[in-house]
């Protein structure tokens, strides 16, 4: 049993720092603690993992560092507002191909069907795949290969006409 006491130093330790989310297990209680609030993306290739503890609430602190990827995040491009934006469902490594010598899922120009598979976040040593949520034509790849992504950045767009 984690000791209630230890419990709340963690919450104001992450809370002070830039840690998003921390995973601790002891005497067989796994707690986890996190700013973002938890993704519905299942992991890919892990057993559905065992009701945890509820965590207490963490306020998220806002981001006051713009990214150097801002301008990806944005609205569509003028040019064809009828772009779908998919954004990453959580903070973690991006990666373009199952494995490193692997082709990419997707490139810009692929032709996409929903539920194709575009990429994978890695999160806590967990490879999740996000799937496609419409048809479409990928008209940009707004992430770098192997670069981390947050929560809610614009990973592609689609064209789904």
């Amino acid at each position: 049993m984690i000791d209630l006491d230890f419990l709340e130093r963690l919450i104001e330790a992450i809370d002070q720092s830039s840690i998003d989310s921390i995973e601790i297990e002891r005497g067989g209680t796994r707690v986890r603690l996190g700013k973002t609030p938890p993704t519905t993306v299942a992991p890919v290739g892990a057993a559905p993992m065992a009701a945890a503890l509820p965590a207490p609430a963490v306020a998220a602190a806002p981001s006051s560092v713009p990214s150097a990827d801002d301008s990806s995040a944005g609205p569509a491009p003028a040019g064809n507002p009828n772009l779908v934006d998919v954004e990453s469902p959580m903070v973690g490594t991006f990666y373009q191909a199952p494995a490193p010598d692997a082709p990419s899922y997707v490139e810009i120009g692929s032709t996409v069907a929903k539920g194709d598979t575009l990429c994978i976040i890695e999160a806590m040593k967990l490879m999740n795949e996000l799937e496609a949520e419409v048809s479409g034509t990928v008209v940009e790849i707004c992430a770098e290969n192997a670069e981390p992504v947050e929560y809610g950045q614009v990973l592609f767009r689609i064209d789904p006409s």
